[in-house]
């Protein structure tokens, strides 16, 4: 039974009395010794249960030393496992060929026992440091990985937060933020499987930070004065273009965060759905009368996630619409207000949103 408070040590020698020499030198030193007389075996050992240290004789019939070596390094759990080779003195000018594979050391017959003593020490300490180095890598990257996430979910939970204070300064009611955030988050699943939105929907984490960024969407309203922002009548000339204005407003506060959280992606993404949600696919929106694809994805998705709420909505100055009737205006709004693919990914789930909507209700 191997004992694992002590350095395992595997010898691998086709010939016996060089094997006692050796076995007998290293229990002295109360090492757990292993014995393969063959570098076959000694692959099988070394993979089965990780030695410390390996001493290695070069020459073996069927298979030598070296070739032993190579094979042993293409298991990835023995690539760092320290390698001793053993050669004759006559041998000696096959070092630079050990060497050159990337063997740690040579040790000559006849041993010296007191210099292989030494040499396994040393080297069993250089192991046992880089092993505990490697583990508080690991443990350090374990906790800086935590960290990271609480970092993230505490971000997600202030953008949210902040999402929140625009809609409680507005007549819409705070689950609009999480309707609409479901409904951008399910654009980005479908849409992500589209080959034509593969680059800019790459993977999961993408998907969860547009999510994360949807509630950002009228964060510029608190900066929309209360009497205009809350008017139940309709708006003047002159208060509908200030009530535009939260666009750029929620875009540049959002803007001066991602240089304090150095280029934040999802708040990056936040800052462009605040900024061109009320952009149309024809050019028709607003601020900056883009269309096409100079409005960013996530923009156009929001685009879609928006009105299709207010459509379903009751709000003091408008009657809800039915779903089937919202659906016909978003279907018909594609290629004018909305992008045709977002149109399309919308279809693929629309029936499905009415039984969403229940765990959502206002």
């Amino acid at each position: 039974m191997e004992d694992k408070s002590r350095p395992q040590i595997l010898v691998v020698d086709d010939t016996k009395p060089n094997i006692e020499v050796l076995v007998g030198v290293l229990e002295q030193e109360n090492y757990d010794v292993h014995v393969a007389l063959s570098g076959k075996r000694a692959l099988e050992l070394a993979e089965r249960s990780l030695p410390d240290l390996i001493l290695l004789d070069v020459m073996m019939p069927e298979m030598d030393g070296y070739e032993t070596f190579r094979r042993l390094r293409e298991i990835p759990s023995c690539k760092n496992i320290p390698v001793i080779f053993l050669t004759a003195q006559a041998e000696s000018d096959s070092e630079m060929k050990g060497l050159s594979l990337g063997a740690d050391d040579y040790v000559t017959k006849p041993f010296n026992q007191g210099l292989l003593r030494l040499r396994i020490r040393n080297h069993l300490e250089r192991k046992f440091f880089r092993d505990r180095l490697l583990d508080l890598v690991d443990e350090r990257t374990v906790q800086l990985s935590q960290k990271t996430k609480d970092l993230q979910k505490t971000l997600q939970v202030m953008l949210t937060s902040l999402g929140a204070l625009a809609e409680f300064r507005d007549n819409e009611t705070g689950t609009h933020l999480r309707r609409t955030q479901m409904i951008v988050k399910k654009l980005a699943q479908v849409m992500s499987q589209y080959d034509a939105f593969k680059k800019e929907l790459p993977d999961e984490e993408t998907i969860e930070e547009y999510a994360i960024a949807a509630p950002l969407h009228d964060i510029g309203k608190v900066g929309i004065p209360d009497d205009i922002l809350r008017k139940t009548g309709a708006l003047s000339l002159e208060e509908r273009m200030m009530m535009k204005k939260h666009t750029i407003l929620g875009y540049q506060v959002l803007l001066s965060a991602t240089q304090e959280l150095n280029n934040n992606p999802m708040v990056i993404i936040a800052a462009n759905i605040a900024k061109f949600h009320h952009e149309k696919w024809d050019g028709s929106g607003y601020p900056l009368g883009l269309s096409g694809n100079a409005i960013p994805l996530c923009a156009r998705m929001m685009a879609v996630a928006d009105v299709y709420d207010a459509l379903v909505s009751k709000r003091v100055y408008k009657n809800a619409l039915s779903h089937e009737e919202s659906v016909r205006i978003i279907r018909e709004g594609s290629g004018t207000h909305f992008d045709p693919e977002v149109v399309r990914a919308f279809e693929s789930f629309a029936d499905d949103l009415p039984e969403l909507y229940k765990g959502f209700a206002d």
